[in-house]
């Protein structure tokens, strides 16, 4: 067991912080094998390279007729009519010379064709085609054009969205090998708070944290077990600590690891463990830590809700992602103009809740007018987050870095 690792005199930057995070990422989660109705939001476990060729044959890209092309004149004319291909019809009858033939959407084109006309630039009568000039190849989609057998497809790592699942289901995979959801036990610090539903006593409020980071790493696809809310004291925090760190891959734990005498987390985590990190140059969410209870890995969040659901985001996704076998954790703020002044340095980079607004005629990143790290209207009011680095003033006009929540959950 040690003291924290960190110099407790001073503010540790965030992109520091994250990077220590993930440099402490312990191994990977085991792989088992889902049904591909069942991998989304899954971390996929192992590469995949195409099987056959995409498409796997020449097929035509409209509703139309297949010819070959040397077989009109050059400023067009009639052919004669040779049948009719659906999608799903097998294409294996050589196309007569001299003939064209209706096809369809996706239909595979018969043996000897090499361009095919859309529908509505024909003219049919008497079993024959009227075709306009043709560039050959007009209207294929050519076998292999979008990947060739062996190519690689998807690597290991990568977090499956919808049309990542498509694409797996266009390969014919039924199932697939993903992480095993990384289990988090989650705990909530403070004699003050009671659960929604039960009457408040004088100085008690309602456990917003236990829901707001429920949700948060639930969109993260983790699997999550919600322990009972923290009692303010050492032994109980000491023995919840040990308890979860049992059961659980990693813990999380919302409040309890400022500076009050009644913050009593801290403590427990040295007497248990290790406490690597504590207090970020980072507002809100300063007396964000990090250590580890009994080998297991912690992270202790802010007690303030909207500074908890902000580090959530910003400091613990890399690190959660990163823990389920995710390879690209860190989010791409976009570079856009700010509709707001920030005039005051601060010697902790700013995450101000926002949204985009039109400013005359321009899409502008707007602040709301409240900030504290108390207060949820404002993150519910806002679609992401407007960022202030350390000691630096901003304009009206000039450019913000902004990231959007939907860059941040799920």
């Amino acid at each position: 067991m040690s003291a924290c690792g960190c110099d407790t005199s001073g503010l540790k930057p965030v992109d520091e912080a994250i990077a220590e995070l993930l440099a402490r990422v312990p191994a990977l989660p085991p792989i088992e094998h889902v049904a591909l109705s069942d991998a989304l939001g899954r971390v996929l476990a192992e590469s995949l390279d195409a099987p056959f060729p995409v498409p796997a044959w020449d097929n035509s890209a409209m509703d139309g007729y297949a010819l070959r092309a040397a077989d009109l004149p050059a400023e067009g004319g009639w052919l004669p009519l040779a049948g009719r291909i659906a999608a799903g019809d097998a294409a294996d009858q050589q196309l007569p010379a001299g003939h064209a033939v209706r096809i369809f959407t996706g239909a595979p084109l018969p043996p000897g064709a090499d361009t095919v006309v859309a529908q509505e630039d024909c003219q049919i009568e008497d079993g024959r085609v009227h075709l306009p000039a043709v560039t050959q190849g007009g209207h294929v989609r050519r076998q292999g054009e979008e990947l060739q057998a062996g190519a690689a497809v998807l690597q290991a790592g990568k977090r499956l969205r919808p049309q990542e699942i498509g694409l797996l289901a266009s390969f014919g995979v039924a199932r697939v090998a993903v992480y095993r959801r990384l289990r988090i036990g989650l705990l909530s610090s403070g004699n003050e708070l009671r659960e929604p539903g039960e009457p408040l006593a004088p100085g008690q409020i309602y456990n917003s944290n236990r829901y707001c980071l429920l949700s948060v790493l639930r969109s993260l696809g983790m699997e999550v077990h919600d322990y009972e809310i923290l009692v303010d004291e050492l032994a109980a925090s000491r023995d919840a600590l040990a308890l979860a760190a049992s059961e659980w891959d990693m813990l999380i734990t919302s409040g309890g690891v400022s500076v009050g005498e009644e913050d009593h987390l801290k403590q427990a985590i040295r007497e248990l463990g290790e406490l690597h990190m504590w207090r970020l140059a980072i507002q809100p969410g300063k007396p964000l830590a990090f250590g580890e209870v009994n080998g297991k890995p912690w992270i202790g969040l802010p007690g303030n809700p909207a500074a908890a659901l902000i580090t959530s985001l910003v400091v613990a996704r890399p690190f959660l992602l990163s823990a389920q076998g995710c390879t690209d954790v860190l989010p791409k703020p976009l570079r856009l103009t700010a509709g707001f002044a920030w005039r005051k340095p601060n010697n902790r980079r700013q995450y101000l809740r926002a949204r985009l607004e039109q400013v005359d005629g321009e899409m502008r990143v707007c602040l709301h007018p409240r900030q504290g790290s108390a207060m949820l209207t404002s993150a519910s009011w806002a679609e992401g987050l407007a960022i202030v680095e350390r000691n630096r003033t901003l304009e009206e006009g000039e450019t913000v870095e902004y990231l959007p929540f939907s860059e941040l959950l799920g």
